[in-house]
């Protein structure tokens, strides 16, 4: 089948690699120049199976409170009259309770060890070099109550087959010999040693390189206005070029994975998707003492904060911002992070020069992405993944590909 991908990220690359693979005519649709320019361009980098758990559980509504106005929380929600904001807030606060949270946990921890799995397949398939790291990621707590909790969903996460391990902080600083100057504030971790960290924007840059060389189209330049639809299936779309104007491109099946323009782009097919964008920001330090940068990849709870060394650099990423507007750098929260990585590993980057980004990312109310058919023949979803999109590139893009083809799933996949 000729197949369209709208969006050029890691859910999008990784999805037009296992369509092609799976012999189908794939074209990549993007508004921008390249592949991984927005989201996929410099996030967290951790794969990490055993912290998929959604935003959306029984303590959030107390810390949201209680972060409200301050600008460096490490979840922000700035309250806009826009009902579509409110509508996702509501959903939220359902998902939180009820035994909500776990249902969407199981939900997620499925997803992204089967995505792990793939994307260690394919690594060693095309070997693939994207400074990963195959060292587990710990998550390290400076709060006695939030790390009582922690240890009851690390029992969870092990009945779900991912090996997320309670360990007292002596552990955890023999684990990263870096953490050894905090060691007095840290009451306990968590480690996972099969999860990993690598740099998304290298490994979709890659992929796409190897999907062009097997035969994948790349329409860069391309802003898709509208999906096309005849006798109530998708038969291509309508976008434009800001030298050459709109253009039509046909297609048996169209897969939507343009993150929170998805939204927006399929509502007038009667799509309602609830999924709004959340702000998250990094920023990159040169290492200039190894011996104090982290090797492992981190999670700080306190601050939502993660660390992931890409050789040389150390990216430190965090903070969701529901409701700001645009990609405009906060201070604030751009300092938050700075501040937060100097107090921990002090000494070990530059932090004179640090390199900040921002982007959106797109966060259903219970975390767990849009992921199957829709409700139009031939229109598919692949988009919503939130903050694991990277967790979760490769898997979905596999599930994708099996659905189109007509082959089973490995996880039941839904029609939206």
């Amino acid at each position: 089948m000729r197949v369209l991908v709208l969006g050029a990220g890691v859910i999008g690359v990784s999805s037009a690699w296992f369509l092609r693979e799976a012999g189908h005519e794939v074209t990549v649709i993007d508004r921008q120049s390249g592949a991984a320019r927005e989201t996929s361009f410099a996030n967290g980098g951790q794969i990490s199976a055993s912290h998929a758990e959604p935003w959306a559980n029984a303590g959030a509504p107390r810390k949201i409170l209680r972060w409200l106005g301050r600008e460096d929380a490490p979840l922000l929600f700035r309250p806009r009259l826009d009902a579509a904001q409110w509508s996702w807030g509501m959903a939220f606060l359902r998902e939180c309770f009820g035994g909500r949270a776990v249902h969407n946990t199981r939900s997620l921890v499925a997803l992204a060890l089967y995505s792990r799995s793939t994307l260690k397949q394919l690594r060693a398939q095309l070997a693939l070099d994207y400074e990963h790291v195959e060292r587990g990621i710990l998550h390290f707590y400076t709060d006695h109550a939030d790390y009582e909790v922690a240890r009851k969903s690390a029992a969870l996460m092990r009945t779900l087959g991912c090996d997320r391990r309670s360990i007292t902080a002596a552990e955890a600083v023999a684990l990263e010999p870096a953490l050894a100057p905090v060691r007095d504030r840290i009451v306990g971790a968590d480690y996972c040693a099969e999860d990993e960290s690598g740099d998304a924007h290298q490994y979709t840059m890659q992929l796409a390189q190897r999907c062009a060389q097997g035969g994948v189209k790349f329409a860069f330049g391309v802003s898709v206005r509208r999906v096309l639809t005849e006798g109530g299936r998708c038969v291509g779309v309508e976008g434009s070029r800001a030298d050459s104007g709109e253009e039509r491109i046909h297609a048996d099946a169209v897969v939507a994975c343009l993150g929170v323009d998805t939204r927006s782009l399929l509502a007038p097919l009667g799509i309602r998707l609830q999924m709004i964008a959340a702000k998250g920001y990094s920023a990159t330090f040169d290492v200039i003492d190894a011996a104090r940068a982290p090797a492992i990849s981190l999670t700080d709870d306190e601050y939502k904060i993660v660390f992931s060394r890409f050789g040389q650099r150390l990216r430190v990423a965090g903070t969701v911002e529901v409701g700001g507007a645009g990609l405009e750098l906060n201070a604030a929260r751009c300092e938050a992070l700075r501040r937060r990585t100097q107090q921990l590993f002090s000494g070990a980057c530059d932090f004179s020069r640090p390199k900040y980004w921002a982007g959106l990312r797109p966060l259903t109310p219970s975390n767990v992405p849009y992921l199957g058919a829709s409700i139009i023949d031939g229109l598919y979803l692949n988009t919503g993944h939130g903050t694991l999109g990277w967790t979760m590139a490769a898997g979905s893009g596999r599930l994708i590909a099996d659905l189109i083809s007509g082959r089973p799933t490995a996880l039941p996949l839904h029609v939206y």
